[in-house]
């Protein structure tokens, strides 16, 4: 993308002279940051025509005393000009995201959303599929939730008994695997359906996906009576049972369009003083769940604002239907516009009207309110931890400053791809966006001492220059040792005012038996099982534990698959690289004969003998 940043400052210490600003302003499309005196970004926004949009907040009449407010602290703008208006609004949306500007309203989602994708492959494969979608396969969805496509995928096996394994796993099969047996699969790894029979299973599930019930019920009924006439019997069994099982799902399917349609159903709702935005997705006429989210940075925003914000972040990252059904009317139509611009076609914000349209809006709203319900009460329980833990340990809570409480594990099995995690719980639930790892280099294996001050000193050196943030509370998972080597690191980088505490695991290692341990050699204490303060100090260590045991069995994978394959001799970077990419995996490797292994380019027969005495 080709851009132009301008950037005008003005002197920190003099108001800001919006009328000399705004004389140099072009009036091409681009996106907007007012920055404060410090150069902390306040807000970043979008413009169809720069000169226009900025001066509006330089009237006199602003539209609420939060933006006055904002206007009050701006001592510079910064400008990026973009070729298109669609431009602007994705930069935006990335700025927005990453700057986190305490004026904008901020929806943080993460994760992408997960589809069902069927394969181009001579028998296709049926899959969860999440990321960046391509033309070498077929897409459907996007779903709400992994759930609700693993439930959508389990239906398609029953129905349509289309396989679910990897590449590497189908090419090698020598006979079928359990899927088979329990009537999850036709077989065509071993050739037990022909091709097109599969692949007019292949289009019945892409009917299904699309909400095409009754096409499909006419195809296998005119199917099962032609086996019939053929005396197929067999055969016409299989059309019978696959008929009443797509009765039975469209029987379960609590409300479902007859149309087929394609809507987004997006609410919002306010209850407890939180707003809660939810998405419900229609596909192929069918209710695929909702999702609920909370936005941060509301204060004195009204609803239809914060609808505008979120419709606006998240069609921009993901790809909107001709018609979303809102339950508040949005009149502005500039944000119409916009999701038509990212959309490269016309987007309806539409009012329900009709008796259904209703029904899924008033299934939204419950859900929403449900949520936030949900949501209150978490809050409230992790409050209560929170104030028990830092009444416990005598530490005072800064008024207005958010709790944040770091923690570091080590895993390793013995001694092979040492991993340090460090989880971080901000404000009031774990913060997986701050999470961090460290592989752990140059010490001696199983030297858990050396792995925690490595660690830390790596973590909070970053402190130091300002790159991150000190924690309110430092956990340790460990004893004494370990809680002695992390200190000794904080004391090397100046931080000893920091608040650590080291968590032993009690005998046994059962949950409840914890004690917490002091640097000032005090007597460790043991917490009543039912003591708040343990459970969130449970929670926190726990996600320590899991994070850092992941990555270590990410790093330990993955330095055994090279290495098993360095031993060869004959096998270099090149010729590795062609093996796991031809059979998928090392497990496809080992699965493979001498006369597959020797198919691949670069392999000749008498080292393809030697990669397989080498692997078994």
């Amino acid at each position: 993308m080709d851009e132009k940043e301008t950037t005008q400052e003005q002197g920190i210490e003099s108001t800001f002279d919006a009328k000399k600003f705004l004389s140099t302003l072009t009036e091409l499309p681009g996106v907007y940051r007012m920055l404060d005196s410090k150069g902390i970004v306040l807000y970043v926004g979008k413009a169809k025509n720069l000169k226009k949009r900025v001066s509006s907040y330089f009237r006199e009449n602003l539209s609420s005393p939060r933006i006055e407010l904002m206007v009050k602290q701006i001592a510079s703008i910064e400008t990026t000009v973009t070729q298109s208006e669609a431009e602007a609004l994705l930069l935006e949306n990335n700025l927005i995201k990453s700057l986190s500007p305490r004026y904008n309203i901020l929806f943080r989602d993460d994760k992408s959303y997960p589809y069902i994708v069927i394969t181009h492959d001579r028998f296709p494969r049926i899959a969860f599929y999440r990321g960046q979608t391509d033309r070498k396969s077929e897409y459907f969805g996007p779903f709400p939730s992994s759930v609700a496509v693993r439930e959508s995928i389990n239906l398609l096996q029953r129905m349509f008994r289309l396989r679910t394994c990897e590449d590497s796993v189908f090419s090698n099969r020598s006979r079928p695997c359990l899927l088979y047996q329990i009537k999850r699969c036709s077989g065509p790894c071993v050739d037990l359906i022909g091709d097109e029979q599969y692949q007019q299973e292949v289009r019945l599930a892409g009917l299904f996906l699309q909400g095409r019930h009754q096409e499909i019920v006419g195809q296998l009924m005119q199917a099962m009576e032609a086996a019939a006439n053929e005396l197929a019997f067999e055969r016409a069994a299989i059309y019978r049972d696959q008929i009443q099982s797509l009765r039975q799902v469209q029987s379960k399917q609590f409300i479902e369009s007859a149309k087929g349609e394609d809507v987004d159903i997006v609410v919002i709702v306010e209850a407890g003083g939180l707003f809660c935005v939810n998405l419900a997705m229609i596909r192929g006429g069918r209710h695929l769940g909702d999702k609920p989210l909370f936005p941060d940075h509301v204060s004195d925003n009204s609803a239809a604002t914060i609808l505008e914000a979120f419709l606006l972040q998240h069609y921009a990252n993901h790809p909107a239907p001709t018609r979303i059904y809102l339950n508040r009317a949005i009149e502005d139509g500039e944000t119409s516009e916009s999701l038509a611009v990212l959309a490269s076609r016309k987007v309806l914000l539409l009012i329900a009207k009709s008796t259904m349209h209703k029904t899924w809006i008033l299934m939204a709203e419950k859900n929403a309110e449900l949520a936030i319900a949900t949501r209150l009460s978490d809050d409230d329980r992790q409050a209560h931890r929170r104030t028990a833990l830092f009444e416990f340990l005598d530490i005072e809570q800064e008024e207005g400053c958010e709790i944040r409480i770091e923690c570091f594990d080590i895993s390793h099995t013995q001694g092979e791809s040492p991993v340090a995690s460090c989880v971080v719980y901000q404000g009031d639930r774990m913060c997986p966006r701050e999470y961090r790892r460290f592989n752990i280099t140059d010490v001696q294996p199983g030297d858990d001492y050396a792995a925690i001050h490595q660690a830390v000193q790596r973590r909070y050196a970053k402190v130091l220059t300002g790159e991150s943030v000190a924690p309110t509370l430092l956990l340790i998972d460990g004893g004494k040792g370990q809680l002695a080597v992390a200190v000794d690191a904080l004391n090397e980088l100046g931080l000893t005012h920091l608040p650590v505490v080291g968590v032993a695991k009690g005998e046994g290692r059962k949950p409840g038996l914890e004690s917490l341990i002091f640097p000032d050699g005090r007597e460790p204490v043991q917490l009543a099982q039912e003591h708040p303060a343990l459970h969130l100090i449970q929670e926190i260590r726990d996600e320590a534990h899991r994070f850092a045991v992941s990555g270590h069995r990410a790093r330990r994978s993955k330095s055994r698959q090279g290495s098993l394959l360095d031993d060869i001799d004959g096998v270099g970077p090149k010729r590795r690289k062609a093996l796991l990419a031809h059979f998928g995996s090392l497990q496809g490797l080992r699965s493979a004969g001498i006369e597959q292994i020797s198919t691949v380019q670069g392999i000749s027969h008498e080292l393809a003998e030697r990669i397989y005495r080498a692997l078994h």
